[in-house]
């Protein structure tokens, strides 16, 4: 049977920019290993693949698979498909915001969307789970080697190297400016010891632009390069709790990636701090359709 896809553009409010999802509408039928081919010939980072949710006050149910795998969560999945359903009610007459969940492995997710155009919208959602610290964080020696850096290069204020999971784990490297952010190259013979978990999420206080709090880059050992990794930046709510100590009540963080591929996002983090704990977390920005079409 022919199924109908939506590709987005991701942490992004134009077209080829930002990370690139595909949405397939309606997989109903497909088994995993169906799935798994779809998203190969994708071969975008992540493909959605739409069910109906398990229960029926949800909006839907997604599977999310990369070229290799299955994941339990990613945060540009959920956001650019939150829009996208936030789209299809809109041109329903349902109205341009609306408040619902959607239900993926790692747990049911709180999405907030509004429909900023005929093919754009921004969505928010709340974290089903919090960071967690992953034990043992890597050394600064270690991680600097894994990326081709020098030690000095490593580490600002108070941030040191760090991994934390809110549903994927991450290597989360704080480093002291653009240029050293920039020069970051993996390592073969030195990741391992270096990185663990999905990849290494660089991150620096140093942006060139007073809108961003920071700019990443995530990299992964083959090489390839993510420009806009929700999941990382979650996982990141963790250093920042950590590093920054930040003061009771909600603080929101603009996080910029992907200018070094040319692709660049940005990545909108909001913390909810309570008695100088993480108490909630979310994700948003914004995305647009880029690309509709068949799979026959």
């Amino acid at each position: 049977m022919s199924r109908l896809y939506v590709i987005l553009d991701v942490f992004t409010d134009r077209p080829l920019a930002g990370n690139p999802l595909a949405v397939v509408l309606d997989a109903s039928g497909l088994d995993s290993e169906g799935m798994l081919a779809i998203a190969r010939e994708f071969n975008l980072s992540e493909t959605v693949f739409l069910l109906p949710a398990e229960d029926e006050a949800r909006k839907a149910r997604l599977r999310i698979f990369t070229p290799q795998t299955e994941l339990p969560f990613a945060g540009h999945p959920t956001v650019g498909t939150a829009v996208l359903l936030g789209l299809m009610d809109a041109v329903a007459g349902k109205g341009r915001a609306a408040r619902f969940e959607i239900e993926e492995q790692v747990g049911v997710i709180a999405c907030d969307v509004e429909a900023t155009g005929k093919r754009s919208g921004r969505a928010t959602f709340r974290l089903t789970k919090l960071p967690a610290p992953v034990a043992p964080p890597p050394s600064p020696a270690a991680v600097a080697a894994a990326l081709g850096l020098d030690e000095t290069d490593i580490g600002f204020d108070a941030h040191v190297p760090s991994r934390f999971d809110a549903g994927n784990a991450f290597t989360l490297i704080p480093v002291k400016s653009l240029a050293a952010l920039g020069r970051a190259r993996p390592q073969p013979g030195a990741w391992a010891a270096g990185v663990a978990d999905r990849g290494a999420y660089l991150y620096t206080r140093e942006t060139g632009d007073p809108a961003l709090a920071f700019r990443a880059r995530m990299l992964r050992a083959d090489a390839s390069e993510d420009p806009a990794t929700g999941s990382a930046a979650a996982s990141f709510a963790g250093a920042l709790t950590a590093f920054e100590a930040p003061a009771e009540g909600t603080h929101a963080f603009r996080i910029g990636q992907g200018f070094e591929m040319k692709r660049p996002s940005v990545i909108e983090l909001g913390l909810e701090i309570s008695n100088g704990t993480l108490a909630g977390a979310t994700i948003g920005g914004a995305a647009v359709v880029a690309a509709e079409g068949t799979l026959f």
